[in-house]
């Protein structure tokens, strides 16, 4: 069990083991369900203080990077029973922070302590280094074939963004953070604006993790601030790499930032998605009633604040489509508003109703109870037809929050057509009766080319954590279609490859050694193997 002061918050940004008062603008956290505003009062880092955290984490870098893994995978496993023994403070925080239900947040919990000793696993096991060895063959003419060895090494310093909707598992110690911290890179997080109470005491939680398996002082920083500290944070030459979880606009400015500096770096911006759901003939006709009710379930699933929501259905009229319309409409009908996470968030997603409501040929089909809170989001669904949704790219535009359009089209062939036309998602459901399997298959030829992550009869709220897993796709859903942000494929965004080519074996890291010391899953001479 792990000592820390968690409970008490400060305000202070943690750089390392020191708190440092923030000095710009003021601001505090606001219950989004009542409107109160909750204490301590926190500041901008200020561009000194993301300099002096990135610094620390610079300084940090060799010395973390080098660490072996049963410590670093020790340090996972600490920061995660860290975390679980906040208890009720956290969770209590986490609640008033977000206006989010108490089981949602005991689910990020342990969502996100789960994540840790995940990637604590990976990094015990080894195989994440990607070692290989190609052996020398003096003798080989006409040249002799060099002794050659690869592994991969972390980029440095990550700066991870904590989400607005996940104050947990995407946030101070979510999954950008596990997974750079596991492949050997110091990470200064910038807290996000609407939770600082739960960043903080997540923070204390790391900090204290940090300081019990005695790692550098720069492992792990907290900032708090808006806008001007994530940009110093990306401008900083000390920052190697980026993970950010958020809307498309701040995840294009972060990435403009990061292109614009003399040294670019990579920005795993993880963005907007409309997470289109395509319900096929067949499906219809046996459960268009039944997928109709589920679709909204799915919709209004943490208020629709998940970037997985489904924020369009394309379905093909004939027997059941009437009666999937039907049952949308009454679920969303009877379905409650509840607070949206802050007061920027529910503007935004007003401003987007209104712009729906407004769309020529898009027809507002049903709305939800009107909730009474500082920050109301109530259902909506909207129906439009396939020739008005191929004519305005608008529509392909993510709402984020609990708002849906219906396509119409008129046979299975225009489902697939749309299909091709759509922009990057971070997912795409199907689904399909044994009847349907004709148009199946061309249909997943499309949206494999689209997105991340491909489902079946099934609803795309709600991402597995494992090793299969894709949480990204093309843009607009990212800003780096070859990753993923969850699961431990993630690790492999903060690491690159380097080959040593005929590099004495006694300078060589331990999982290059020819007799194998680690006992980790290596290709030698392209053979798979742990010899």
């Amino acid at each position: 069990m792990t000592s820390i002061d968690t409970v008490r918050l400060s305000g202070a940004n943690l750089l390392g083991a020191t708190e440092i008062p923030g000095a710009g603008a003021p601001f505090r956290a606001v219950n989004p369900a009542t409107g109160a505003t909750l204490e301590p009062e926190y500041r901008e880092a200020g561009a000194d203080t993301v300099a002096r955290a990135a610094a620390l984490a610079w300084t940090a870098f060799d010395e973390y990077r080098h660490t072996d893994f049963a410590r670093r995978a020790a340090f996972l496993d600490s920061v995660a029973g860290a975390i679980e023994n906040l208890g009720e403070a956290l969770v209590e925080r986490a609640v008033a922070e977000s206006g989010l239900p108490e089981a949602r947040i005991r689910g990020e919990v342990g969502r996100t302590t789960g994540q840790l000793r995940l990637f604590a696993d990976v990094v015990r096991e080894g195989s994440w280094t990607g070692a290989r060895l190609d052996r020398p063959d003096p003798a080989r003419t006409p040249l002799p074939k060099p002794d050659l060895r690869q592994r991969r090494i972390p980029l440095g310093p990550v700066a991870v963004f904590a989400a607005s909707n996940f104050p947990l598992a995407f946030s101070v110690a979510g999954g950008d953070t596990a997974a750079a911290l596991a492949a050997g890179a110091p990470v200064v997080v910038k807290a996000h604006p609407a939770h600082p109470g739960t960043s903080e005491l997540v923070g204390r939680a790391v900090r204290a993790a940090v300081r019990e398996h005695g790692l550098p002082d720069g492992t792990f920083s907290l900032v708090h601030g808006g806008r001007e500290t994530g940009l110093a944070l990306v401008g900083d030459p000390n920052i190697r790499a980026v993970g950010f979880t958020g809307s498309r606009q701040a995840g294009l400015a972060l990435a403009a930032a990061a292109a614009a500096r003399p040294v670019p770096i990579p920005v795993f911006a993880e963005m907007s998605s409309v997470n289109p759901v395509f319900v096929l003939p067949g499906a219809l006709a046996e459960s268009g009633a039944r997928l109709g009710a589920e679709f909204v379930a799915s919709l209004t699933n943490g208020v629709g604040q998940l970037c997985t929501s489904p924020g369009l259905v394309l379905l093909a009229d004939g027997p059941g489509a009437d009666e999937f319309v039907a049952a949308a409409v009454a679920a969303v009908g009877a379905a409650p508003g509840a607070p949206m996470l802050n007061a920027g968030i529910a503007a935004s997603f007003a401003a987007g109703v209104e712009r729906l409501t407004g769309t020529e040929g898009v027809r507002l089909a049903a709305s939800g109870d009107t909730v009474t809170a500082a920050c109301p989001g109530d259902p909506h669904l909207f129906v439009t037809s396939a020739e008005r949704f191929r004519a305005d790219r608008e529509l392909q535009e993510e709402v984020f929050g609990p708002s849906s359009i219906i396509v119409r089209a008129a046979d299975p062939a225009e489902l697939v057509a749309l299909a091709g036309a759509l922009e990057g998602q971070l997912t795409a459901t199907v689904h399909a009766a044994a009847s349907d399997r004709a148009t199946a298959r061309p249909l997943l030829n499309q949206l494999e080319l689209i997105a991340g992550r491909v489902l079946f009869d099934g609803w795309p709220t709600g991402v597995e954590v494992g090793h299969a897993v894709v949480h990204g796709g093309p843009f607009p859903a990212t800003t780096a279609s070859a990753t993923t942000s969850v699961g431990t494929g993630a690790i492999e965004r903060f690491l690159r490859p380097v080959a040593y080519q005929n590099v004495p074996e006694e300078l060589l890291a331990d999982e290059l050694h020819t007799a194998n010391p680690l006992g980790i899953w290596r290709r030698v001479d392209g053979a798979l193997g742990r010899d």
